[in-house]
């Protein structure tokens, strides 16, 4: 069966300068989502949403612009702010389980409000043209909550439904609720797409295997800890290819230097790049050992010494 691989947007990684980077080295990716606008009560699309959506970053990708609020008012504002920039689909974020996100009654602790829920994709489907998708969790406190939703999301014409196969407190500690997910399928009339832990080629087989009807595959936290995975999906091969670091290493040195220019001082600079090997340490012998380098680097020159160290190791 034909299948389409996803980008699922991390906060704070998958930016267009990550994207533009992954598909150059890597590719496999079909679509990206990027990760949400979020406006706090103002209608003012930050600098940083403008630059992240702008056609003219993200030439060759496509991407799916996301929101994430519970105010019908700020949902139709970036609609149209994103319909102004050429695109046709926005995703709605009801799946980040950030404590201070769902406090406020966003991501997935919005799932237990149904009544909101309605009334946002009311007004969204009456007063845009905008095609509207979702990205989910099964809920908040537990995966029930989703099966009082999908009922209400069956009245609109909504373009598709991702979910994350687990519940917002879990954030992303113990595994995925596979029998949870299998009751959404059965429940909605809505095109689903799954996420959650395909962070292997042998992963992505027992997950098509589990759910043959699901041919969208959204790919979160391991596509940054192995960028080398939907290509490798893409080629149905567990084999790395032979120059793996090299590669590797051209990734991380384009980022580093894009993230160099557009970040202000070492302390920023090092912070970025020290999230980024707490994903990028996995793909390495022992990732232990290259994220405590990583993390004693407490200078520009002494992280660029690292990194110089990690890599001729691995390839000895």
């Amino acid at each position: 069966m034909d299948y389409t691989l996803l980008s699922s947007p991390l906060q704070g990684f998958t930016d267009f300068r990550f994207r533009n980077a992954l598909n150059k080295y890597f590719g496999g990716i079909d679509t990206y989502y990027s990760p949400y606008i979020r406006l706090n009560g103002k209608l003012v699309i930050k600098p940083s949403y403008e630059r992240d959506l702008l056609p003219e970053n993200n030439i060759g990708l496509e991407v799916i612009p996301q929101v994430i609020t519970n105010d019908a008012d700020e949902f139709l504002f970036v609609a149209k702010y994103v319909r102004e920039l050429g695109y046709k689909e926005l995703n709605w974020n009801l799946g980040c389980p950030y404590p201070m996100v769902t406090k406020s009654g966003m991501g997935s602790g919005l799932i237990s409000n149904p009544e909101k829920i309605n009334n946002i994709l009311h007004r969204a489907h009456s007063e845009s043209d905008i095609i509207v998708s979702m990205k989910m969790r099964l809920g908040y406190e537990n995966s029930e909550e989703i099966l009082d939703v999908l009922p209400i999301l069956d009245t609109y014409p909504i373009k598709n439904i991702a979910i994350h196969a687990r519940i917002g407190k879990q954030l992303y500690k113990g595994g995925v609720h596979l029998d949870a997910f299998q009751q959404c399928i059965d429940n909605t009339i809505h095109k689903l797409y799954y996420n959650g832990d395909i962070t292997s080629v042998a992963k992505f087989h027992e997950m098509q295997e589990r759910f043959p009807s699901i041919n969208h595959w959204m790919i979160g936290r391991g596509l940054i800890s192995d960028p080398f995975l939907p290509s490798m999906i893409k080629s149905n091969t567990m084999e790395y290819p032979a120059n793996k670091m090299e590669l590797f290493s051209a990734f991380h040195d384009t980022l580093y230097a894009i993230y160099s220019e557009s970040l202000s001082g070492s302390t920023h600079i090092l912070l970025k790049m020290y999230h980024l090997w707490e994903y990028f340490s996995a793909t390495f012998s022992n990732p232990h050992k290259v994220l405590k380098q990583i993390k004693k680097a407490q200078s520009i020159r002494n992280y660029e010494a690292a990194v110089a160290a990690i890599f001729k190791n691995e390839k000895i």
